[in-house]
């Protein structure tokens, strides 16, 4: 895995072990994809990253010129790797990682008052949870006017049209996996 774009363009970033089972990391392709659909630059955005992983999709914002990133994820070998990852591209103070499962993240990310700007949610494709995400996300109103929010799922888990005041606005298919973009109108 590689950072596909920007200021950290080629630099290599550490994935789980071949014996994980807990951790699915976005595909470069994918990733790619997904930033060719939202704009290749992000200048001074927020992001958050649910279900983080390795971080991938949230540093590769950074390196596309996000300004602030908050992973969350509360699978141990997923941290380490975020928090490696983080270090080696030199992130470090952009960057906050929240060590807690995704609901309560929420909570604490809404009680602070924090907005994100893009939002992306990966979660175990068997937890099938795409209105659940994007009703969490709406109830601690994290993510700001005009945010995007973008799920990646199991292609057998269908994505709402509009769930929650987001209305679904691209959706992309590669193999078993699907990526839907959502935003706040």
């Amino acid at each position: 895995m590689r950072i596909v774009a920007g200021t950290a363009k080629g630099r290599a970033l550490a994935g789980p072990k071949p014996t994980s089972k807990h951790i699915r990391p976005t595909a470069d392709r994918v990733r790619e994809t997904i930033f060719n659909v939202l704009g290749q630059w992000l200048e001074g955005q927020a992001v958050l990253d649910l279900y983080a992983g390795t971080g991938a999709l949230g540093l590769e914002s950074l390196s596309r010129g996000a300004s602030k990133l908050v992973l969350v994820d509360s699978d141990r070998e997923a941290l380490a790797l975020c928090r490696t990852n983080t270090d080696t591209l030199g992130f470090t103070k952009q960057v906050e990682i929240l060590s807690q499962p995704v609901e309560r993240s929420l909570a604490t990310l809404g009680r602070r008052g924090d907005k994100f700007e893009l939002v992306f949610a990966d979660p175990p494709y068997a937890a099938r949870v795409v209105e659940t995400v994007l009703e969490s996300l709406a109830h601690h109103k994290v993510v700001a006017p005009g945010g995007t929010v973008v799920v990646e799922h199991d292609k057998r888990e269908a994505a709402p049209q509009a769930h929650a005041g987001f209305e679904q606005v691209d959706q992309r298919r590669f193999g078993d996996t699907l990526v839907t973009l959502f935003r706040i109108p």
